[in-house]
């Protein structure tokens, strides 16, 4: 089954209980012509970047990635614990101070905290490899979530895309109706100008004619027409194949431009045909541009 064309741009987001509190994981994707991935995520989660960061290039080919974490710690997490023990003995030992030496008062809380030991603090609990395995599951969520709506994006992106490609397709046919009327009219137009020279100069009206089928023949548009036609041809073959083509549309957009110049140029002069193609051109011109800035913001 191919993969889906997809968008460069999405919003996900999912949550995820654990043992230690909660796991929050956002991501946010825009254009860019590579993978580039920023994570921002608290100091304690440092060490499993590195596994987020082949979870997230496992999924995404192409763009900027913003990958934000947020953990909150929830119950014993971290907490601060009292040595029952040691409290006991201090009770213990105010009391039969007390006694012995005929004072009143009752053991001070306070006091008994500030006792070397009494209390415990361990700091939070390390975050191990089931912790780990949580995360990533919470980050593969998203990521579906994420790619999800991306290629919702695409295949819109596809059918106007579709649509820019038809219209091309229908203006190299169109221009190659038009080349004959072209060739003639430029043919005529040469040998005018050359018959100027020759009423100045002794040319040969061999000589002349020859000049003039060379010309025209330098003009000739077929092959670029018909260049504009594999290349209509290959787009719909891109949008079939799914999967990353940005890339390749934006090559393809560059080459049609190319084309499409060079049509325009050889056009000139040719009379009513070259402005009808002249005319065609800058419609086409403007469907490419188009089909390139849908480009850059496709995988």
């Amino acid at each position: 089954m191919n993969q889906p064309i997809r968008s460069m741009t999405g919003f996900a987001r999912t949550r995820r209980a654990v043992a230690q509190g909660e796991i929050v994981v956002s991501l946010k994707s825009v254009n860019h012509r590579a993978l580039d991935l920023q994570f921002h995520m608290p100091g304690d989660l440092d060490a499993f970047e590195r596994a987020l960061r082949k979870a997230v290039a496992e999924k995404i080919v192409r763009g900027h990635v913003d990958v934000r974490v947020h953990f909150a710690r929830t119950g014993t997490a971290g907490a601060i614990s009292v040595n029952q023990t040691l409290l006991r003995s201090w009770i213990t030992a105010f009391r039969q101070a007390a006694k012995e030496h005929g004072l009143g008062g009752e053991p001070d809380l306070n006091a008994a905290f500030r006792a070397p030991g009494m209390l415990d603090d361990s700091g939070p609990i390390e975050l191990g490899h089931d912790f780990e395995a949580a995360l990533l599951a919470a980050a593969f969520e998203a990521l579906e979530m994420l790619n999800a709506a991306r290629a919702r994006e695409g295949a819109d992106t596809v059918t106007a895309l579709r649509k820019h490609q038809t219209k091309i397709a229908q203006s190299a046919e169109q221009m190659e109706a038009l080349r004959a009327d072209v060739t003639v009219q430029l043919q005529a137009r040469m040998q005018e100008k050359l018959a100027d020279v020759f009423r100045i100069s002794n040319i040969d009206p061999a000589r002349l004619a020859q000049e003039a089928a060379l010309l025209t023949d330098r003009s000739d548009i077929s092959e670029e027409a018909a260049r504009l036609k594999i290349h209509a041809v290959r787009l719909a073959e891109l949008f079939d194949q799914g999967g990353e083509t940005g890339k390749h549309l934006e090559f393809l957009a560059q080459e049609m431009q190319r084309e499409t110049n060079t049509i325009l140029s050889k056009s000139m002069g040719a009379g009513e045909p070259g402005r009808r193609i002249g005319a065609i051109c800058l419609e086409l011109k403007a469907e490419i541009e188009k089909i390139r800035e849908q480009s850059l913001n496709l995988e």
